[in-house]
């Protein structure tokens, strides 16, 4: 991109935690928004497929640096799945390939089966994914018709509640760790009670300390946009909004000067700990994320350059 093209944009530096409509990619919900706030840098986490619905982060400028944080984060999901029908991408935009009888269970056999996924398991991806494999996407092989062996990977659930079970309908929430797959688990949900299944509505409800109520709808992004750029710039959150599981520790003016130009200086620590932390200045204003070390050590990991104010 040239300088005169990149000068067309703006240094916007926040977060949005859009609730993301059904029918987008995850990419097209991005460039939507982005183009509402006129913003040069932008970047998303946690993808959700384009039927898929809900909490999708939005990073703009100097945001886009806790996109990593995010990723890793854990989420948690409102899922329907449709028992009795099973589809080549487990969600209702893949073709049927088998059909199963759904057997009569009562709900404490259906509460059984979901606390058997709680805990640590390894789980497969399903083939319809972005994960690569001898460098390209698992959907595009699935897209030729390919299958190919998937290595497990680990995950973790923390919480299952089933909602409503009637008929051929399961309705349930989870909490997870990060690279869980939904439509896998409703198969293999499904697989332990004897029949086959696909995801037909995938809402997710939080990321990280983000809850459901923290979202904003489309609408209402493209409603402030029309009262001008900075009613929606104001709607964005500050970049370490998405750092509150992190300790937070204080330098003082000189050390925070120090930090921002990658030197490790001493701390005062706000909360005893080590390891990743928020790091602020003497004003208050956010500094980056640190590494602390046991003796009040703290090196740069990440800097960033927005000025806002720990709240």
């Amino acid at each position: 991109m040239s300088r005169r093209s990149k000068s067309r944009f703006d240094a916007v530096d926040g977060l949005l935690l859009l609730n993301k409509p059904a029918g987008l990619t995850s990419n097209q919900a991005l460039q939507r928004v982005k183009r509402l706030l006129n913003a040069r840098k932008a970047g998303h986490t946690g993808s959700l497929d384009p039927a898929a619905t809900g909490m999708l982060p939005l990073c703009f400028g100097e945001a886009t640096k806790v996109c990593a944080f995010l990723l890793n984060a854990d989420k948690s999901y409102r899922v329907t799945a449709k028992l009795g029908i099973a589809t080549d991408t487990g969600d209702a935009d893949g073709t049927e390939n088998a059909t199963a009888d759904v057997p009569e269970l009562s709900r404490d056999e259906w509460l059984a089966i979901l606390e058997g996924f709680l805990g640590e398991s390894e789980q497969i991806p399903p083939m319809y994914s972005a994960l690569r494999q001898g460098g390209k996407r698992l959907y595009e092989l699935a897209r030729k018709g390919e299958t190919v062996e998937r290595k497990p990977r680990p995950i973790r659930i923390d919480a299952i509640e089933l909602l409503e079970i009637a008929g051929n309908r399961l309705v349930f929430t989870v909490h997870c760790s990060k690279g869980t797959y939904i439509r896998s688990l409703v198969e293999d949900i499904a697989a332990k009670a004897g029949t086959v299944a696909h995801t037909v509505r995938l809402h997710r409800e939080s990321v990280a300390d983000f809850q459901a109520d923290d979202m904003i709808e489309l609408p209402r992004v493209e409603a402030a946009a029309e009262e001008g750029l900075a009613a929606l710039r104001d709607s964005l959150l500050p970049p370490d909004a998405a750092l509150q599981g992190l300790p937070a520790v204080t330098l003082d003016n000189g050390a925070g000067q120090r930090f921002t130009a990658g030197q490790t200086v001493s701390a005062v620590q706000d909360e005893a700990a080590s390891g990743l932390t928020r790091v602020y200045g003497g004003a208050g204003e956010f500094l980056g994320v640190g590494e602390l070390s046991d003796s009040g050590q703290v090196a740069p990991r990440r800097v960033f350059l927005t000025g806002e104010k720990n709240p």
